[in-house]
């Protein structure tokens, strides 16, 4: 059985320099689409064609499982460009609603019948994590992920 191998880091990243966009959809079974549609056309916009594909990918997973997985009536969708990488933010309001993790390993293995987009968030990201967080009245939970522009030279 194969499992994720990298360990999600707890606190996201703090905000980058350059230029911060955000979405704010109803969770309904569309927000995804909207969501993907929205990362895509922002890249390609930017200057990030060759990543549109993976955060396509990866935000849609990420915002699936918010829709699926908790009753948050909204998901936010942040999302931090700069001149070599991308990092995108997806917060709903259920902060206890983690990605699930069975036998001390994140649910993903390629055998899994679901869970597999903590596998792909795993091998398309340069660096993802989970946070949960509360401020006034607030609860949250941030599922973050960081993909950045190859090197040149180096190869892909």
């Amino acid at each position: 059985m194969t499992s994720v191998s990298a360990q999600p880091r707890s606190t996201p990243p703090l905000p980058q320099r350059g230029a911060r966009y955000r979405l704010v959809v109803p969770n309904t079974s569309v927000a995804p689409r909207i969501v993907r549609d929205f990362l895509g056309l922002l890249l390609r916009s930017t200057g990030h064609p060759t990543l549109a594909d993976d955060a396509r990918l990866c935000v849609s997973e990420v915002v699936t499982n918010a829709h699926r997985h908790t009753r948050s009536p909204l998901i936010r969708v942040g999302v931090a460009v700069t001149r070599r990488q991308v990092t995108v933010y997806v917060t709903d309001d259920e902060p206890g609603a983690l990605p699930a993790r069975r036998g001390g390993e994140a649910v993903g293995a390629v055998e899994d019948e679901g869970g597999r987009g903590l596998f792909l968030l795993s091998g398309l990201a340069a660096r993802w994590g989970v946070s949960s967080h509360s401020g006034d009245a607030l609860a949250v939970k941030t599922v973050w992920f960081t993909l950045a522009e190859p090197h040149p030279g180096v190869p892909a």
